[in-house]
């Protein structure tokens, strides 16, 4: 087999890119290594390109059980099934992070493939990210790489940074968990979870995470410039000359007015799309729509750039600035809903629904990096009538999953610990009508929920997404509270969620290569004083967790016996602890150090406890 290694030396680690021949039908490959974790990149694109109307790339981020040197899976299926939600998240991250950077024109299917071939020291999902980019720059696929990514973590109560912190640094110091990806020295991709850190102090860490970046993208534009491939030549298909003109006489008189009279939104740009297909269709039966659809996308970019940037106008006619209208209601629902929570931010309306369970109640995490048994559960749904289409119901996509992962990371640092409140939470947001960030919807939604439900938590949380139009790194407007429109159009969607003592998680995505940190300075400023006034509302709704949760939640008594009786009270085979669940209709879950946990309705529970 034949190998060739590059090293790189930073912040007291080894990077070591290996290109070998194992992997040889693909395109790019790459084996890259840091403390005994290794993944391996693959990118392929295929020959011939598709008929649909958008950019085909797929990211697949793929454990293997052998990473961790475990056995793992279900009794019966010793192997690989379903990526798990760890492995969503991680290939959500490098998707994230590489499509801005491909021609969205190209009709080209681009796979990546990332597999963690062993699992050590060295947190596998910023080293993915890496590996990719130099998969696809050494590669002959045209993508304007590459791009690199750092992780910086942060102790409780400290003022320091540590560069891709290890596993064991991460568990024990959770402050600041900060992700950013970028390239020339602007960020295309953020995420962030917090315990109510300073804006500053996030700032500051993607200031050190840039330093990073630049050593990183240096060593691997030597590495391209060296072993890279010729980019191949792709057919990029446009339209003919008379629907161009067609497009100039029919719809561009109209396009400006008919976005920014006040409330386009989806319905009204659906309505533009419909009369733009059917014209085209009597110009040409045969016409390729994707590329007419293609001018009117990128008409309707530019209008919407130019209102924000020469006018300062958006297209519902408010300011930049300037909230949607908001409500908020905890409860209301049905008595027999352990707590519930109704947020609406304009056209973005949900519904969070809280249960309450007992510790054995908790839902079991197994992969290669986590193994955890988690009390707080939050599921997120997006129904096809949300954004008034239909569609198939039930089930999740890795959309689903990231948008709750998020609300989940925002909420986390303001639960009560297992010992204030043994109970698990299971919060589930229905997105009921979507025009702007769900996922910070969910938030807001989930913490009336929290509260309606009586879960001492230390503060409430919201979260606003904001937006961007920029011309280049000088010129650009930052948007508070973007909705579909201005999302579909604009260049960054930022999510930030925090408590009016500081920020708990962030989430960015761009359509650009890049933004810089005086844009993103700007945003989470702003941001602040949204949060803040979301804030407002919903405390005039609840202003603190209800002081007793509902009665039809589950009563936990907890009590403490020596470790020594452990086994008196389990019994032989279990039979005195299933007895006393039998007669009682109590469960009982023993603790290594002699805590028992009674979960049952009132008087069942107080039996078990004498018992």
């Amino acid at each position: 087999m034949q190998k060739k290694e590059y090293t790189l030396d930073i912040a007291g680690k080894t990077y070591i890119a290996e290109f070998n021949t194992l992997a040889d039908q693909a395109h790019g490959s790459v084996m890259l290594k840091c403390n005994d974790t290794v993944v391996l990149a693959t990118a392929v694109m295929n020959e011939t390109k598709g008929d649909g109307g958008w950019f085909p790339l797929s990211v697949e981020f793929e454990e293997r059980f052998y990473a961790a040197g475990k056995i793992l899976g279900g009794q019966y299926t010793r192997r690989e099934g379903r990526p798990s939600e760890n492995a969503v998240l991680s290939g959500r991250i490098v998707d994230r992070t590489i499509r801005p950077l491909f021609d969205q024109r190209m009709r080209y299917s681009v796979q990546v493939v990332i597999t963690v071939l062993a699992l050590g020291d060295e947190a596998p999902d910023t080293m993915a990210v890496n590996a990719a980019s130099l998969a696809l720059a050494t590669s002959d696929i045209p993508w304007n790489g590459p791009v690199c990514a750092v992780r910086i973590g942060a102790k409780t109560g400290g003022k320091t940074y540590e560069i891709n912190p290890s596993f064991e640094y991460r568990k024990e110091n959770s402050a600041l968990d900060l992700l950013i990806c970028g390239k020339d020295n602007t960020i295309n991709m953020v995420e962030v979870g917090a315990h109510e850190v300073s804006e500053d102090f996030v700032l500051k860490g993607m200031e050190e995470g840039l330093a990073v970046i630049k050593a990183f993208q240096t060593w691997q534009k030597t590495i391209v410039s060296e072993i890279g491939k010729e980019k191949r030549d792709v057919e990029i298909d446009e339209a003919s000359d008379e629907i161009e003109t067609l497009f100039e006489e029919k719809i561009a008189p109209n396009l400006r007015e008919s976005l920014m009279h006040g409330k386009p939104g989806k319905a009204g740009i659906k309505k533009i799309s419909n009369e733009w297909k059917e014209l085209v269709k009597s110009l040409d039966p045969d016409a390729n729509m994707d590329t007419a659809y293609q001018i009117l996308d990128k008409r309707m970019d530019d209008i919407m750039h130019e209102e924000a940037l020469d006018k300062g106008n958006r297209p519902d006619g408010r300011g930049m600035d300037e909230i949607r209208p908001l409500y908020a209601e905890a409860g209301g629902i049905s008595k027999k809903i352990h707590g519930s929570g109704t947020f609406f931010r304009g056209g973005t309306h949900i519904l969070s629904v809280l249960t309450l369970g007992g510790p054995g109640d908790t839902q079991t995490i197994e992969g290669t990096e986590v193994e955890e048994d988690r009390r707080y559960i939050h599921h997120y749904n997006f129904p096809p009538y949300s954004v008034g289409e239909t569609g198939r119901v039930g089930g999740f996509n890795r959309r689903m999953i990231g948008h709750g992962a998020l609300a989940h990371k925002a909420l986390l640092p303001v639960l009560p610990s297992k010992e204030e409140f043994p109970y698990t939470i299971r919060v589930v947001s229905e997105a009921l009508a979507s025009n702007g960030s769900t996922s910070m919807g969910s938030v807001c939604g989930s913490t009336l929920a929290l509260m309606d439900a009586g879960v001492p938590i230390k503060k409430p949380v919201a979260g606003i997404a904001s937006g961007l139009m920029m011309k280049d790194n000088d010129t650009y407007k930052v948007l508070t509270d973007i909705q579909g429109p201005e999302d579909a159009h604009g260049d960054m969607d930022f999510k930030v969620a925090g408590t009016r003592d500081g920020v708990t998680a962030i989430q960015m995505d761009v359509k650009v290569s890049g933004v810089t940190l005086p844009m993103l300075t700007e945003a989470l400023a702003k941001a602040k004083d949204a949060r803040f006034q979301i804030l407002d509302v919903m405390e005039k709704e609840i202003s603190a967790p209800r002081p007793e949760i509902s009665s039809y939640a589950p009563h936990i008594l907890v009590t403490k016996i020596k470790e020594s009786q452990i086994g008196q009270v389990i019994g032989s085979g279990g039979k005195t602890v299933n007895e006393i669940r039998e007669v009682t209709g109590a469960e009982i879950s023993i603790e290594d150090d002699g805590t028992v946990y009674i979960t049952g309705d009132k008087k069942g529970a107080e039996e078990a406890k004498n018992w």
